[in-house]
């Protein structure tokens, strides 16, 4: 199935694991899909080094986001200098999306940061973080920005505590 397509779509290069990302992802997000897989035709492998009729690539897509996954081989990795927000409403909503994206070999980091066990990085947040720290209340901010430092996995309860000064 073709997805609709947008001016814009992310695509993420796996060494060969993009049918194992891909599915993995949609299992993730309750709003997802996968769309069409191509093959690498049986012309090429002195340049791409790809078996015939091996994954190519798999068009998904997550909450509405259309994402390409491309099996290209192993000369590119994942860093923290891109990431995948996911902006929660609640706690249990920030552990679901934890608890999935750092299972089976995925490492949590520092404020909200994780990496999957493909090695991307996801932000896990309160969804009401930009309003915080962008709002007219400084002193609140930098209370909050204190205790966010020190957490891994975001806390909700612990995060308006410090921004109410207790």
């Amino acid at each position: 199935m073709a997805l609709a397509k947008q001016k814009l779509s992310t695509c993420l290069w796996f060494d060969k694991q993009a049918e194992e990302a891909a599915t993995f992802y949609c299992s993730v997000f309750k709003n997802s899909k996968i769309g069409r897989t191509a093959y690498y035709p049986d012309t090429g492998q002195d340049i791409h080094g790809k078996p015939a009729n091996s994954v190519l690539t798999v068009e998904f897509e997550l909450e509405g986001m259309p994402f390409m996954a491309l099996n290209a081989g192993p000369t590119f990795k994942f860093n923290e200098a891109i990431s995948l927000q996911i902006p929660c409403k609640t706690q249990e909503e920030i552990d679901y999306y934890w608890d999935a994206l750092t299972a089976d070999g995925g490492q949590e980091s520092q404020c909200g940061w994780l990496k999957d066990k493909f090695g991307l990085s996801w932000q896990v947040f309160p969804d009401f973080m930009g309003d915080i720290l962008a709002g007219p209340d400084r002193a609140a901010a930098k209370r909050t920005m204190d205790a966010l430092m020190k957490m891994k996995k975001f806390d909700i309860a612990a995060v308006q505590k410090a921004f109410k000064g207790q």
